[in-house]
């Protein structure tokens, strides 16, 4: 049998870092024809032609479809045969069409995707509004008693971790987001009603761990979804305005907590907390009914709001960004992302750094307690909430912008977190009756969050391809970070206040250990892009450098084939 494999121009694919000895037998042992950007094993080694360009290559994919290479050859796709003609009808980069129609596109798309961070508010503020709920009778009316109401906060995080990862896999092999998170919308937003009506500790936990299930769907499908249709250049900055809806929940969700705390108690002879879930989860369910008709689809079944150009120029945004179409081919089999997942060793670098990050953050569940030290009213105490997450809101989509403006990671998540230690040691050095330096030392720890953006960002543009890996890779990364939130819960007990110097140490700790992983990652890309670097050198003056690209991240030669020439992962 004759096995044919494309002239290789792109670089090693990192994403798959397991050794597959069978490529590499199987290079010496068949020959590879040159034909059209075919190689061939001659006794000189693999001779390769002219690089060809990557007009060139695109055209070439789509007459004929590099075929697999260990097994039977495959008929070209579908989808690639379809983003070979969108240069043929004028919609290659640079052309005064292609700009119109993607100027129009990115419209369309930052329009509809805007609702996603209202739906980011609605699922913070229903995830934390017990934090809000306590400081107005919420203890005492189920009669709660030592750890259990950190129990109550941190039992949600046990559905959340399990169900994110079965359900960004469902959402990738559904393909229909526009439906499945406004359904668990719904759902959620119903148990939240139904914590209101909740007497005592059983009943208050059993709606928190379900509220986690369902609010699993959310984070990492949304991740997932404007992976699909931005470009890595453009990631940071929709990511930040995504988690500009967590951030403005702690803003508005303290605003919205101090009004009905302060006017609703009593209200139909219930209390004021039990009136903070019934009103917050009948928004939630509001919106999710607007959500059915804003949300888009992916790029390949979207078909309401976008015309036929608009989505093919969608499909070849993303096929220019790392050289491979973004959609999972047909013969894939369901459990294969997460396999490839699982088994890519650097995930567990970044989750590792995720997940010291989020124990850190975990001031953020307990900042109205934090803020009631400086020894205000409840009422007061939300307000004095809000201001510090608006200005880190505002930080953060600075530091985004400006990310993606030089491409870089590392440092645009580091100099947050480290903005972040300065307000933890001046809350364990000032004094509790030191409010304004205590109340500085507040914006000072919101505004880290601006680094912890920048690593999702991060993570989304190193785990590129497929795109059932990707959706595996984010879910799996955020759930198992939230393990840093069940610990967090239990880091700021009552007894530590009202300086809570223990709690700062521990997260100032946390911290310093993300900084840390960030930068091993960071020398790992680097090095992976150094090794790419080497990799198409060598390639352009000997014609023996398949075989040898693949071995450099113990990749299989079809995905070193798959990675478009000039790839270089972000620093």
């Amino acid at each position: 049998m004759r096995y044919k494999m494309p002239y290789v121009t792109h670089a090693v694919d990192l994403s798959i870092i397991w050794p597959a000895p069978q490529v590499f037998h199987f290079l010496h042992q068949n020959p590879i024809q040159i034909n059209q950007g075919i190689m061939e094993k001659s006794s000189s080694g693999y001779e390769a032609p002219a690089a060809l360009s990557y007009e060139q290559q695109l055209k070439e994919t789509g007459k004929s479809e590099f075929q697999e290479t260990v097994g039977e050859a495959q008929a070209p796709s579908s989808a690639a045969l379809k983003v070979a003609g969108l240069h043929d009808e004028g919609l290659a980069p640079g052309t005064e069409t292609r700009k119109r129609i993607e100027k129009r596109l990115k419209l369309k798309l930052d329009l509809r995707f805007s609702i996603l961070i209202f739906i980011y508010i609605l699922n913070y503020i229903d995830r934390n509004n017990a934090a809000a709920a306590r400081l107005k009778g919420f203890e005492e009316d189920l009669n709660l008693t030592g750890q259990q109401f950190p129990t109550i906060l941190s039992i949600l995080y046990v559905g959340y971790i399990l169900f994110q990862v079965p359900s960004n896999m469902l959402l990738n092999h559904i393909g229909r987001p526009s439906i499945y998170i406004p359904i668990a919308m719904l759902i959620w937003g119903m148990i939240s009603v139904l914590t209101g009506v909740c007497h005592n500790y059983v009943g208050v936990l059993l709606t928190r761990l379900f509220l986690g299930v369902v609010e699993a769907a959310f984070l990492p499908g949304a991740l997932f979804i404007l992976s699909k249709w931005y470009r890595k250049d453009e990631i940071s900055l929709r990511y930040t305005l995504l988690y500009c809806g967590n951030l403005i929940s702690n803003a508005f969700g303290s605003l919205i907590a101090a009004g009905v705390l302060a006017n609703m108690g009593g209200k139909l002879g219930h209390a004021a907390w039990r009136w903070l879930f019934y009103i917050e989860g009948a928004l939630t369910m509001f919106f999710a009914l607007v959500a059915m008709f804003m949300l888009p689809d992916f790029p390949h079944n979207s078909k309401r709001g976008f015309t036929e150009e608009e989505l093919k120029v969608a499909q070849l945004r993303m096929l220019e960004d790392v050289g491979e179409i973004d959609q999972d081919s047909k013969d894939e089999k369901w459990h294969t992302g997460f396999i490839m997942a699982v088994t890519d060793w650097k995930i567990y670098i970044l989750m590792g750094s995720l997940t010291t990050c989020v124990t850190g953050l975990s001031f953020n569940i307990y900042f109205p307690t934090l803020t009631k030290t400086l020894g205000y009213g409840t009422t007061e105490t939300l307000l004095l909430a809000a201001p510090p997450w608006i200005f880190s809101c505002l930080l953060a989509l600075a530091n985004s912008t400006h990310s993606d403006r030089t491409n870089e990671k590392f440092w645009h998540s580091t100099w947050p977190l480290l903005m972040g230690i300065v307000g933890f040691i001046i809350s364990i050095a000032v004094p509790p009756e030191k409010k304004a330096g205590r109340y500085v030392a507040l914006f000072l720890q919101a505004g880290s969050y601006a680094g912890y953006i920048i690593m999702y960002t991060w993570m989304s543009s190193s785990f590129p391809r497929p795109p059932a890996k990707r959706a595996v890779a984010l879910a799996f990364m955020n759930a198992m970070s939230q393990v840093g939130n069940i610990v967090g819960s239990y880091i700021w007990p009552t007894k530590f206040g009202p300086s809570y110097a223990k709690s700062y140490g521990i997260v100032l700790s946390m911290f310093g250990a993300t900084i840390l992983l960030n930068l091993w990652f960071r020398m790992i890309l680097m090095r992976a892009n150094k090794r790419l670097e080497e990799g198409e050198r060598a390639f352009d003056e000997h014609g023996d450098t398949l075989e040898r690209a693949a071995a450099l991240e113990s990749t299989t030669v079809q995905d070193a084939m798959r990675m478009q020439r000039g790839f270089r992962y972000l620093v």
